[in-house]
């Protein structure tokens, strides 16, 4: 499964207590500690934290491979958590992080303003951006450019029960006056940017509803087998079409832009600008069905992430 986080949060579970240097190291050549940090300019070794599911590790076997082009000597650090490698990149034991637009904005600005704080993401990326820029500057990051791939929230049924009821976009789903079941993370119900925005926005009528993930099995399962409607999934989810679901259009630009983005330390940016060229390159050539290609090569055909990863940028002439 690509997409093992929701929305906003966009995490999969913390492992609590684990002391952060002892995290095993996973993708090419890896450290044991994320203390090797380079910002010594001139190449050397460029640590990268990812979170440990799919995706983010493609993304990070990806970065790896343009900056190893770039005369780097890449470490990858997988955890199980987004605030352990922010943590550490303020520390400046790792360099560079693959990351989401709005669910990145949203966690510093909740680790500067409070678990209450007001959000800053929106529907308008270039918005969203300059707020993820005034942010990241504050803990001594910089967000590079994003890729248009982007892996937003989403909301799925089945092909038949798309073709059969003319439903391609949220509209029309809201459109067809019908009660729905819905299958989504167990806090979907009082989330905006889930079932309060599809009967506020979208004027869907949720008759049951059911707490099984955020693009989990269970969830694509329940939609799959008739149990629910509608399943709330990850756009660049690699199994959905092996599964014969497709993604209905928010044709109102209700959620909020999840592009992949490269962050990057102050630190490690001033000391070795040519890394900025190697990932902007990456980001102005992914696509989003770019990597659901991707991610269903590793979930659906097992293939491994850096293979993937390095066969695409080969195909791409990007290393």
């Amino acid at each position: 499964m690509s997409t093992l986080r929701w929305s906003v949060g966009r995490t999969v579970a913390t492992v609590a207590a684990a002391p952060l240097l002892l995290l095993a190291a996973c993708g090419g050549g890896g450290t044991d500690a994320l203390d090797e940090g380079s910002g010594d300019g001139g190449g050397g070794t460029v640590v990268i934290g990812h979170q440990n599911y799919t995706e983010m590790e493609i993304m990070a076997e990806m970065y790896a491979a343009v900056l190893e082009n770039a005369g780097f000597d890449p470490r990858l650090q997988g955890v199980d958590d987004r605030g352990l490698y922010v943590t550490a990149m303020t520390k400046g034991d790792v360099d560079v992080a693959p990351e989401y637009l709005s669910s990145m904005t949203e966690y510093l600005n909740r680790e500067a303003n409070g678990p209450d704080a007001e959000p800053l993401a929106s529907p308008d990326a270039e918005q969203t951006l300059s707020e993820l820029d005034k942010l990241a500057g504050e803990q001594g990051l910089t967000p590079l450019e994003p890729a248009e791939a982007e892996d937003a929230n989403a909301f799925a049924v089945t092909q038949e029960f798309s073709e059969s009821n003319d439903v391609t976009t949220l509209s029309d789903l809201g459109g067809l006056g019908k009660p729905v079941g819905l299958a989504a993370a167990q806090d979907c119900p009082e989330r905006p940017d889930c079932q309060l925005g599809l009967e506020s926005v979208y004027g869907l009528k949720i008759s049951t509803f059911e707490p099984l993930g955020f693009g989990t099995a269970q969830t694509k399962e329940a939609v799959t087998s008739g149990e629910v409607e509608v399943g709330q999934v990850g756009t660049t989810d690699g199994q959905l079409d092996t599964l014969g679901l497709v993604v209905l259009e928010d044709d109102k630009n209700w959620q909020n832009p999840e592009n992949l983005v490269p962050v990057v330390t102050d630190e490690f940016l001033e000391a070795n600008p040519e890394a900025e060229e190697a990932l902007n390159e990456l980001s102005s050539t992914l696509t989003t069905d770019d990597l659901k290609e991707l991610n269903g090569k590793v979930d659906n055909e097992r293939q491994l992430a850096e293979d993937v990863a390095r066969e695409y940028l080969t195909e791409k002439g990007l290393i």
